[in-house]
């Protein structure tokens, strides 16, 4: 019944429909916000967006600026707790909370995998590869690669060059909102690591079932302000 629907789930039709009430309201108008300009401007290649063109792209612009990032974020400072003497030498001197961020961001790995279909035969990694075969590219495991990162179960916030793949390499794809996604991650963490005495785990933390997201639902910790 929903295998036509993103991830197979029913409530995306919700998110649909709370999309095409902000579409309609907008329609013939002059805002110059994204829903604006999605409902009102011709794209370049000349061909009108369906109303399942923009289904979709409102779903990408609602989950996959979300709940990547504030997984990333919560498992890079899980992360931080679990290697406290990371988080000590963040404290002790913010300015290497910039450069953190790809390493926090290799190591959260919010997003497993992804996959994608071969449009020609051709050879990866010494691999036969049929037009038509299904291929899988796991993030996390690129992100745990001993050939590229020494240690790479390890926190190490002045680690230089890191190589990751949390945001895609570029091509077939390259996460449109990195760098919107990289000023957040390092806002929260400048804003909240120098008010911290300490933070613990402090219950169970919970994850979201999923093969494709990274994803935390609980996460309770105990809090001494600075």
């Amino acid at each position: 019944q929903y295998k036509n629907l993103p991830f197979r789930s029913p409530t995306v039709l919700d998110v649909w429909a709370y999309g095409n009430d902000l579409r309609k309201q907008r329609l013939g108008g002059d805002g110059t916000d994204l829903i604006s300009i999605l409902a009102n401007r011709m794209p370049d290649d000349g061909t009108p967006m369906t109303e399942q063109d923009f289904n979709m792209y409102f779903t990408l612009l609602v989950i996959a600026g979300n709940e990547t990032t504030r997984h990333a974020i919560s498992n890079a400072m899980l992360g931080l707790i679990e290697q406290p003497e990371q988080m000590r030498r963040l404290q002790a001197d913010p300015s290497l909370i910039p450069g953190a961020i790809e390493e926090l961001l290799r190591w959260a790995s919010p997003v497993y995998h992804f996959r994608r279909t071969a449009t020609k035969d051709t050879v990866l990694g010494g691999k036969d590869i049929k037009q038509g075969d299904k291929v899988v590219m796991w993030f996390a495991s690129g992100n745990r690669d001993e050939s590229m990162f020494a240690d790479p179960y390890a926190i190490d916030v002045t680690r230089p060059n890191v190589d990751h793949m949390t945001f895609g390499k570029g091509s077939p794809h390259l996460c449109l909102g990195n760098n919107l996604a990289r000023m957040e991650i390092r806002l929260m963490f400048e804003e909240l690591l120098p008010v911290l005495k300490s933070i613990e785990v402090d219950g169970e933390v919970k994850r979201v079932r999923s093969n494709f997201v990274n994803g935390i639902k609980a996460f309770p910790v105990a809090i001494k302000p600075a």
